[in-house]
């Protein structure tokens, strides 16, 4: 969702570093947030905690801390969908593809918009949240978009295609199986999602769906080999 199909991730950076940066001193940067992008608040958080306090955050230090990130992330403003998001999710209904969105947030503000600006592409049963994922197993763990094959009707991971702007969301789709296309749509450079394990890495949404065939065609033969 954010990075993909919302110009939301300078919004969740600026957060992240108001919050975990500025008031809480840990030491980061907003490029940092991009590479934690695709986890869920709470990883974001034991992260930090673990790398530099050489402890777990406690459950109210992450309640607490999420939730003012939340709320700096709200006070940001809303943003914008993507540039080429709503003409790939056209191709994707117009082709008859189930759509399953899986992401690592559990703030409701960027979900609610779903509807309103991608009328009829999703709905709450085919939505995987950062809270469906204990601590450890949101993204790069494969169990998000594992759940995602089975909220699209048990799928075998050969039959889906994973889009993904984040390094940990390609380690995730990666590590299920699945075909993965690395979107970058932030700061990071492109070799960091080939890296990840990005099958084919493309330069923006809109790249995306003017090779929407071609990308199609080429998760099919990926499958055959």
């Amino acid at each position: 969702m954010d990075g993909v199909l919302f110009d939301s991730m300078k919004n969740h950076a600026e957060a992240w570093y108001q919050t975990m940066g500025e008031h809480y001193n840990f030491t980061c940067d907003r490029t940092l947030f991009y590479m934690y992008e695709g986890s869920t608040g709470a990883q974001t958080i034991d992260a930090l905690f673990v790398e530099q306090r050489g402890r777990h955050a406690t459950p109210d230090e992450i309640e607490r801390m999420y939730g003012e990130k939340a709320q700096c992330f709200v006070q940001l403003g809303p943003a914008d969908p993507m540039p080429g998001a709503d003409e790939v999710i056209r191709k994707v209904m117009a082709n008859g593809f189930s759509r399953v969105l899986v992401t690592g947030s559990s703030q409701t503000t960027l979900i609610d918009r779903l509807g309103r600006t991608y009328p009829g592409a999703f709905d709450h049963e085919h939505i995987v949240w950062g809270k469906d994922c204990p601590i450890g197993h949101g993204k790069p763990h494969p169990d998000p978009y594992l759940m995602g094959l089975k909220k699209a009707g048990n799928l075998q991971p050969d039959e889906a295609i994973v889009v993904e702007n984040a390094p940990m969301g390609v380690q995730a789709g990666k590590a299920a199986g699945i075909f993965t296309v690395g979107v970058n749509t932030g700061p990071l450079d492109p070799s960091i999602l080939k890296n990840a394990g990005a099958d084919i890495v493309l330069g923006s949404m809109q790249e995306l769906a003017d090779r929407f065939d071609e990308i199609v065609a080429l998760q099919k033969q990926s499958t055959q080999k």
